[in-house]
This record gives structure tokens, sequence and C-alpha cells, in this order.
């Protein structure tokens, strides 16, 4: 599978949430609202979610391995520090419904 694009908008707000991210494989699917964080360790991502009955969070799509979540991780955090340093996101802001 190919990561064939990578989307970066970027988010409200002063937390640790920095932007959103939709990423295209093989031309043929799409998945939107990857979360990237900033922590104390660095960078990370959160794969989009949904709340539970109980109130808790559900992924509704990751990976599904720890070689496919490093390569996913690279292509995005990649896209978005290349576009910070270059000035390439919109200048809108965006920010993305918790709830679908």
């Amino acid at each position: 599978m190919e990561v064939t694009d990578v989307r970066i908008r970027l988010a409200l707000g002063d937390g640790k949430l920095r932007a959103y991210a939709a990423v295209t494989f093989d031309n043929c699917f799409v998945v939107h609202n990857i979360k990237i964080l900033e922590g104390a360790n660095g960078f990370f991502l959160a794969m989009p979610s949904r709340k539970t009955g109980s109130g808790g969070k559900k992924d509704v799509a990751h990976p599904l391995n720890g070689e496919f979540r490093a390569m996913l991780q690279e292509k995005i955090l990649e896209k978005y520090h290349v576009g910070i340093a270059n000035g390439e996101f919109p200048q809108t802001e965006y920010n993305a419904p918790e709830e679908f």
C-alpha cells in the first residue's frame, strides 16, 4: 500500500494539537482527521476516533502493525515539517469536528 497524497490543515488553539492530516492510499482510499500532536517527547499521530457509549474513545481507522505506523508517521510528519518551514499551508486554520 502506497501513500499517494498527504494534505495538512493547521488546527485552532494553543494545546498539543498542531494539525490534521488527510492521507490518500493508492489514489483510491482516503483517511481524514489524523491528528498531529506535539508532546514532551516530540511529534506523534493520533488516529481518527469516535466516542464510545461509555465515554471512552475508539479508533475508527488505524495501522495494524508497527512498521506501517512508522512509515505513515514519517510521511505525515515530513509533510508537516516541510510545509511549516516553507509556509505552504493555507492561511485559514481548520478545526475538525470531534464527532461525526
